[in-house]
C-alpha cells in the first residue's frame, strides 16, 4: 500500500531519506566506476610499458654480461697460453745458451784429456797447456766474454778489494796485485776481479 510522502510519520520519512541517499550514492559510484576503471587500465598499461622497458634493459644487460664473461674467459686462456709459451721459450733459450757455451769449451776439454794421456817432457806439457789456454781464451772470445781490465785503477763496480796497502810510491786506488781475474760479458760482470789496492 502506497502512502503519500506527506502521510508518513517522521521515522518513516527519515528512513525513506536514508534509502534515497544510499540510492544516490550507488548511482554516483556507478557513474564514477568507468572513470576509475579507465584510470586503472591506463596505470596498468603504463606499468606494463615500464615493465617491458625494464625487462628489455635487463635482457640487454644480461647479454652484455655474458659477452664480457666470454671475453674474460678468452683473455684468461690466452694469458695462460702466453705464460706457458714464454716459460717454454725461456727454458729453450737457456738450453741453447748452455749448448753454445759447451760447444765452445768442449774442444778445450778434449785437448786437456789428450795432454793427460801423453808421456812427454815438461817442455812438451808446458807447450800443450799454452795451446789449450789459447784455445780456451778464443772460446771465451767467441762467447763475447772478456777479461776485466785491472791496469786503469780500482773500480768497485768491477773489482773486489780484499787487501789494502799504504805505499807513498803508488798512486791513489792503484791495483797492486790481482789474486783472481774477473770477467764480464758486455756491461754484465760475470766474476769480479779480486785485488789488492794501494792507498
Amino acid at each position: 500500500m502506497d502512502k503519500n510522502k506527506n502521510d508518513l510519520n517522521p521515522e518513516e520519512k527519515v528512513e525513506n531519506l536514508n534509502l534515497e541517499d544510499e540510492n544516490v550514492k550507488e548511482e554516483s559510484s556507478v557513474v564514477n566506476e568507468p572513470e576509475i576503471l579507465e584510470k586503472e587500465e591506463y596505470d596498468n598499461i603504463v606499468d606494463l610499458k615500464e615493465f617491458s622497458k625494464y625487462k628489455d634493459e635487463a635482457l640487454k644487460t644480461k647479454e652484455e654480461n655474458n659477452e664480457l664473461q666470454e671475453r674474460l674467459l678468452r683473455v684468461t686462456a690466452e694469458y695462460e697460453n702466453y705464460r706457458k709459451r714464454t716459460t717454454k721459450e725461456k727454458e729453450s733459450i737457456y738450453g741453447y745458451a748452455c749448448e753454445d757455451v759447451l760447444k765452445n769449451i768442449l774442444p778445450v776439454l778434449d785437448n786437456l784429456e789428450r795432454a793427460a794421456l801423453t808421456d812427454g817432457s815438461a817442455e812438451d806439457i808446458k807447450k800443450g797447456v799454452e795451446i789449450t789456454l789459447k784455445q780456451f781464451k778464443e772460446a771465451l772470445e767467441k762467447l763475447q766474454i772478456e777479461e776485466i781490465d785491472t791496469n786503469s785503477g780500482f773500480d768497485p763496480n768491477m773489482h773486489d778489494a780484499v787487501m789494502h796497502v799504504v805505499d807513498e810510491n803508488l798512486g791513489e786506488k792503484e791495483i797492486v796485485e790481482v789474486f783472481q781475474k774477473g770477467y764480464k760479458k758486455g756491461d754484465k760482470v760475470i766474476r769480479y776481479s779480486v785485488v789488492k789496492v794501494a792507498n
